[in-house]
């Protein structure tokens, strides 16, 4: 099993950066999507971004260009590379992982990830 630990959440002012890390229990490789999620209060949890098992990325419109997801040279960790944070940007953010062979389902389908992380938080001040 994948079990994701999130960390590297905090409080920022607008415009400033952050560092989110998702450790892994086991090696991700190329047998898992792992991708992030987030929710703002009194909203559904929505897709950030996803790095594909083999490697490519994609991201939500509302964070193109200022997230960037990678994985370390291990493959144990996921990271989220978030710059130009806005007030919108201010949530939960999940780290969630599935198995490769269900790449045929939207990444952004949350009931198609196995494995969750319990969550950290982000606070963007405007």
């Amino acid at each position: 099993q994948v079990q994701p630990v999130e960390s590297g959440g905090g409080s920022v002012q607008a415009g400033g950066s952050l560092r989110l890390s998702c450790a892994a229990s086991e090696y991700i490789g190329r047998e898992y999507c792992m991708a992030w999620f987030r929710q703002a209060p009194g909203k559904e949890r929505e897709g950030v971004a996803a790095l594909f098992s083999d490697g490519s990325t994609t991201y939500a419109a509302s964070v193109k260009g200022r997230f960037t997801v990678s994985k370390d040279n291990t493959e144990n960790t996921l990271y989220l590379q978030m710059n130009d944070l806005k007030a919108e940007d201010t949530g939960t953010y999940y780290c969630a992982a599935r198995p490769r062979s269900r790449a045929y389902v939207s990444w952004y389908q949350e009931t198609s990830y196995d494995y969750w992380g319990q969550g950290t938080q982000v606070t963007v001040s405007a």
